[in-house]
């Protein structure tokens, strides 16, 4: 079962970045429904560890501010993920405003995992910036919000 969520995971980013290098410039619903599908991908490439999919879907210049107040470089979300033991992501609400080749994406998210060998359970809202730029969409930026259960 492990294997079938891998191979649909990985066929979701390949999918989602496909229909982002689709077309060179984007039309307002095309590019809600693309960036929406790289907002999921990115969920499971976190999920399972998927370095090299986080990789594409973020900008070299991407400035994350986490949960907990830090300031990350891509390295160091990348960093985090990899040392994370994250069980799964899953958002709601997510709202894409598109503004010509900028995106900006709201929502709310819920992440399980481990902390300290204790199930850990986080919620919160995000922001997360993407622009389209060399017939892709990346993220250059994110911001999470923790909010009470």
């Amino acid at each position: 079962m492990r294997v079938l969520t891998r191979i649909l995971a990985g066929l979701s980013l390949s999918l989602a970045l496909a229909l982002s290098a689709a077309s060179q410039s984007p039309d307002e619903s095309s590019a809600r429904a693309r960036v929406l599908a790289l907002e999921h991908a990115w969920n499971q490439a976190e999920a399972f560890k998927d370095l090299k999919a986080l990789d594409v879907l973020f900008d070299n210049s991407l400035v994350y501010v986490d949960f907990d107040g830090s300031l990350l470089t891509k390295a160091e979300f990348l960093a985090r993920v990899k040392s994370a033991h994250l069980q799964q992501v899953i958002t709601e609400g997510m709202n894409v405003e598109v503004f010509d080749n900028t995106a900006i994406v709201t929502g709310v998210y819920r992440a399980t995992g481990l902390e300290h060998g204790k199930p850990v359970v986080r919620r919160g809202r995000f922001v997360d910036t993407w622009v389209f730029r060399n017939s892709t969409w990346v993220c250059v930026a994110a911001q999470a919000t923790p909010v009470s259960h």
